[in-house]
């Protein structure tokens, strides 16, 4: 892909993967990535907030909503980098963090995304996971950012917090190491 275009129009994925200090800790380092931003979707509540939403009760996802340049960097990448960094095969869960807040899901903005993500969920998902996937891949519906002191947590806790330490730390490792390729120059 040509890395230098500056036309054209930026696309979202919308991406579950557990807590989402440590989605968005990765996809903050991949090139074409113009921004991330925390919140919670595919709920019932017509609004979202950290306190609702660990209740159980608005059954949405915390997510990250990734904004990406598709000159530079893929939906598919984009997908197989999701699946590379969380485990898509614990229901509701990822590590300790439980409830379906926790949930592997992609919530797909249109039907080429849904295909990609569907075929990407039989084809690439497998090759890194040997038990079987889980995730739920659903219509996107509405997005509501997580509280401002949600937005960038390792860039402004890193190392402070023992979860990041012991939880995102090792995520972000793991993905410079098997993405050197798709790092953005400036870390």
């Amino acid at each position: 892909m040509d890395k230098t275009a500056t036309n054209f129009s930026p696309q979202l994925a919308t991406l579950g993967g557990g807590c989402f200090w440590c989605t968005e800790a990765v996809f903050q380092e991949v090139e074409g990535v113009l921004s991330v931003t925390s919140g919670y979707s595919g709920g019932s509540a017509e609004t979202a907030d950290y306190e609702s939403v660990c209740s159980g009760v608005t059954r949405h996802a915390e997510v990250v909503q990734v904004e990406f340049n598709p000159s530079v960097i893929s939906y598919e990448d984009i997908l197989e980098i999701f699946w590379a960094t969380h485990d898509p095969t614990t229901p509701n869960r990822q590590g300790n963090d439980v409830g379906p807040q926790y949930r592997s899901v992609i919530f797909y903005h249109n039907e080429a995304q849904r295909a990609a993500a569907e075929r990407s969920r039989a084809e690439v998902a497998p090759e890194i996971w040997d038990r079987p996937i889980v995730t739920e891949i659903s219509p996107f519906g509405e997005f509501f950012p997580a509280e401002e002191y949600h937005q960038e947590y390792y860039r402004n806790v890193g190392n402070r917090n023992p979860y990041c330490t012991f939880i995102i730390t090792p995520k972000v490792q793991k993905f410079r190491k098997a993405f050197k390729d798709k790092l953005k120059a400036e870390r």
